[in-house]
C-alpha cells in the first residue's frame, strides 16, 4: 500500500488557532471522528496533516498549499456554522483538483434540501412520506392533503438538528408552533412530512460506480409505550442519559420476512445512485408493519467514528476500522 499525504479537513466552532493545534479538543467526546480518522490513517502509515476552519477559505487554500496532500480527508460538515455551505466546501476542492473523499457538491446539494431530495425520488417511484415546505416569511397554507399525525424539521439539517417529541404534530394548532420554532429558532425553512410507523433502518453502502452494502442497522425504543411515536431524535441519537431513560439502542437489524432484506438493499442503491452520493453514506429509512419500506432520507459522508453505525456496519461486513478508512481513501482517489 502506497504511503500519501493525507489533510484531513474539519469544521471548527469558532475561528481555529492560528498554529491549528488541535491536540485538546481530539481529547474530547466531540471531536471523536476527527481522532478516530487520523489515528485510523496515522497506523496505516500515511503521513496527516490536520487542518481546521469556520468561515475562511484562505485556511483551506493554506493547508492546500502548505502540505501539498495527497488526497484531502473531507470532514466537513459546516461552514460558518452553516450546514448547507458544506457542498461549497467540496466545489472548492474540486476546483483545485486535489482528489479528496466522499460526495462532490452535486451530491451534497440533493441530499442536504430534503425536499428537492423527495421530489426526485417521488419521481423515480420510490416511496417516502408525503410533504411540504412550509417557506420563511410565507404564508402556509398547502397541506390539507396530508395526514395527521405529522413531523415538522428542518428542511436541510442533519444529525437530527431540530427533531424532539414536538416535533410529532397531530393538530393545527401544534403544526403551526412547530413550524414557527423551526423559522424562529433554527433559522430554517421547515419540512413537514407524514408520520410513518415502522422500524426504523439505516443502511451503509460504500462506493461510487460499484456499490457494496454492509449489514443494516437498526434504532429501537424498548421503552417507549406502546401507542406512542419511536422518534430518531437529537436526544435520542446523542444523549445517553435519555437514551437510557427510554431504552433506545442501535443494533443490527434481523427479523426481515422472505425478500424484504433484497428490497431494501435495492432500493438503497437506487437512492444512492439518484442522488449522486459518493464514496460513503447512509439511506435511512422506515419499514412499515405491512414491510413497505419508506425513504426518510439519504446521509452522504455520514459520522466515521469507531462504534457508529456506518463504523459498526461496516464491522459486521468484515471491515476493520483501519481497512474502512482506506477504503474511503481509495475511493477518493478514484471517483469514477
Amino acid at each position: 500500500m502506497k504511503t500519501l499525504h493525507a489533510m484531513v479537513l474539519f469544521d471548527t466552532a469558532g475561528t481555529p488557532p492560528e498554529n491549528q493545534d488541535f491536540s485538546a479538543e481530539l481529547k474530547t467526546e466531540e471531536w471523536r471522528t476527527e481522532a478516530d480518522v487520523i489515528a485510523a490513517l496515522q497506523r496505516l502509515n500515511h503521513e496527516v496533516s490536520a487542518v481546521g476552519a469556520y468561515d475562511d477559505i484562505a485556511v483551506i487554500l493554506r493547508g492546500l498549499t502548505q502540505f501539498k496532500p495527497d488526497i484531502v480527508f473531507n470532514l466537513m460538515e459546516h461552514f460558518h456554522g452553516n450546514t448547507r455551505l458544506d457542498r461549497d466546501v467540496a466545489a472548492l476542492l474540486e476546483l483545485t483538483e486535489v482528489p479528496y473523499t466522499g460526495s462532490g457538491p452535486e451530491g451534497l446539494l440533493l441530499c442536504r434540501d430534503k425536499g428537492v431530495s423527495k421530489q426526485l425520488l417521488m419521481a423515480h417511484h420510490i416511496h417516502t412520506p408525503h410533504f411540504v415546505i412550509a417557506r420563511r416569511k410565507k404564508p402556509f397554507h398547502e397541506y390539507s392533503h396530508l395526514k395527521f399525525p405529522l413531523l415538522v424539521k428542518p428542511v436541510a439539517e442533519d444529525a437530527s438538528v431540530g427533531i424532539a417529541q414536538a416535533s410529532f404534530v397531530d393538530s393545527e394548532s401544534a403544526l403551526v408552533e412547530r413550524i414557527a420554532f423551526v423559522h424562529d429558532s433554527l433559522d430554517h425553512d421547515a419540512l413537514v412530512e407524514e408520520y410513518v410507523d415502522g422500524r426504523e433502518i439505516y443502511v451503509s453502502l460504500v462506493g461510487n460506480q460499484k456499490l457494496e452494502i454492509f449489514p443494516p442497522r437498526e434504532i429501537v425504543f424498548e421503552k417507549v409505550p406502546a401507542g406512542e411515536p419511536r422518534l430518531a431524535t437529537y436526544a435520542a441519537k446523542w444523549d445517553a442519559a435519555y437514551r437510557e431513560r427510554w431504552g433506545i439502542r442501535n443494533v443490527f437489524a434481523n427479523g426481515f420476512s422472505e425478500g424484504v432484506k433484497e428490497t431494501l438493499e435495492k432500493v438503497c442503491k437506487k437512492v444512492y445512485a439518484l442522488l449522486q452520493i459518493r464514496g460513503y453514506g447512509r439511506i435511512d429509512l422506515r419499514l412499515t408493519p405491512e414491510n413497505e419500506v419508506v425513504v426518510l432520507e439519504a446521509n452522504p459522508n455520514p459520522h466515521l467514528a469507531k462504534g457508529e453505525d456506518f463504523a459498526e456496519s461496516a464491522r459486521k461486513g468484515g471491515f476493520t476500522y483501519d481497512a474502512l478508512i482506506q477504503k474511503i481513501v481509495n475511493l477518493g482517489l478514484r471517483r469514477e
